[in-house]
């Protein structure tokens, strides 16, 4: 059964990836910049995310971890050129954060080491589940399970670990940000929710209520400061933020819950539909800015990188129909909109919480669901404005021939986004029979 549950996720991340790919290849050969070390240091990220999903024990944790985020680092300021300063600066932000969160999240598996005397799962697991042992009558297990879940809280980018986020996710390539909020918080997301279970953290009160704080404070600061911004690759960092917290909804609907079937399926549904959804949104960037004469790999002062403000998408849909309608879906996906995949994994979070009578959880997630409603639907709006052509926002190359395979991913990304909302039963049903087989 864990096996099960361990190659749907790790097919999860090897579609994604595979998606990515092409148009990963397209962006850096239109900038003309190298790219045998960027598929290094690619597949390197992949496989640690495989790694991580596949870890029983504190020593693979931490070496998929790493394995994940170190290459990330190079990625974020490839090629580290001085002609353009902010891939690098993200790159140092990141990796002097992830080094702070690898090593408040190492200091938490060594007390839990000098607690049990073993790096292994299983002992944890037994020791969480000893029913009349209150884990306040044990303040080293306690403390170290609360820095390993700080660690996993920055790699999530949950609130208050999500500061990195914004900068990174603007700074670096377009590739790497794709990278950075698919790949590699799917693969965080699936070993937390697998510790989380098979430990029966839910019995943990001091973890619930430490996450039930995380998921309200990520839900509404991600979505309040996403209606802030101008810029699409900072917006997409704080729904990330807030999507992660919704995330976190249907997980702690383990709580209250003696059948844990339920809360695993909106959990694992819930994360394809924002990976789909996600991929979607980064593909339309990705393309409009390899099209776009105003985005350029390396800008000087006279050429500022623009091509990601949203006032850039203006009148999109009279400019490029296909990139407007891939975007128009994938939004509306991420708001939760009836017909798409997000509005499945959507209904799937409130009926756990009601289902499990999460009232406070649920009312925050009602009201931050309202307030990404809003800049969701601001954003397909502006999609459908009409521009004068010598506007300099219509600055797309126009004999610039699209690449097969990025058509391609396009269409597939739309449909999958259309078809997993209208015919979701092929999909529920394989993630039921892993949530039956864990309960």
């Amino acid at each position: 059964d864990v096996y099960k549950r361990q190659l749907f996720f790790m097919g999860l991340i090897l579609a994604c990836g595979i998606l990515l790919l092409p148009l990963c290849h397209h962006y850096w050969q239109r900038h003309q910049l190298p790219l045998d070390e960027f598929y290094l240091l690619y597949g390197l990220s992949m496989l640690g995310a495989l790694v991580l999903v596949c870890s029983q024990h504190f020593a693979s944790f931490v070496l998929g971890l790493e394995l994940l985020s170190l290459p990330l680092v190079a990625m974020i300021g490839y090629p580290f050129s001085p002609r353009y300063a902010p891939p690098l600066e993200a790159a140092i932000k990141y990796l002097l954060l992830s080094g702070v969160a690898s090593a408040t999240l190492l200091f938490g598996v060594a007390l839990i080491y000098a607690d049990l005397g073993t790096l292994s799962f299983e002992p944890l697991i037994q020791t969480l589940n000893q029913t009349g042992t209150p884990l306040l009558q044990d303040p080293l297990l306690l403390t170290g399970i609360m820095l390993v879940l700080a660690g996993i809280g920055f790699k999530l980018s949950l609130v208050p670990f999500h500061l990195w986020a914004p900068d990174v996710y603007q700074g670096a390539p377009t590739p790497v940000t794709a990278l950075l909020a698919t790949i590699s918080k799917a693969a965080v997301a699936a070993l937390l929710l697998r510790w989380y279970l098979t430990g029966k953290g839910y019995e943990v009160p001091q973890l619930v209520w430490a996450l039930t704080l995380i998921a309200m404070a990520s839900m509404l600061v991600g979505n309040l400061l996403a209606l802030l911004q101008q810029n699409i690759k900072r917006l997409m960092a704080y729904s990330s933020i807030a999507h992660f917290g919704y995330l976190l909804v249907a997980l702690l609907a383990l709580s209250q819950s003696s059948s844990p079937g339920l809360a695993v399926e909106a959990v694992s549904y819930y994360l394809v539909a924002y990976l789909v959804s996600t991929l979607a949104v980064f593909a339309v960037i990705m393309q409009l800015a390899s099209e776009s004469n105003s985005c350029s790999a390396y800008p000087d002062d006279n050429h500022p990188d623009d091509c990601h403000r949203l006032d850039h998408y203006r009148g999109l849909f009279w400019r490029r129909p296909l990139l407007a309608l891939t975007l128009t879906l994938a939004l509306l996906s991420l708001a939760g909109i009836p017909l798409t995949v997000g509005f499945i994994g959507k209904f799937y979070l409130f009926a756990t919480a009601v289902a499990q009578e999460l009232w406070l959880l649920l009312l925050t997630l009602v009201l931050a669901s309202g307030i990404g409603l809003f800049y969701y639907l601001r954003l397909v709006l502006l999609l459908t404005f009409r521009v004068e052509k010598e506007d300099h926002i219509s600055n797309l190359s126009p004999t610039l021939p699209w690449h097969s395979s990025n058509r391609l991913t396009l269409i597939s990304l739309a449909l999958l986004t259309l078809l997993l909302g209208i015919l979701p039963t092929p999909l529920i049903e394989l993630i039921q029979a892993l949530a039956t087989a864990v309960g």
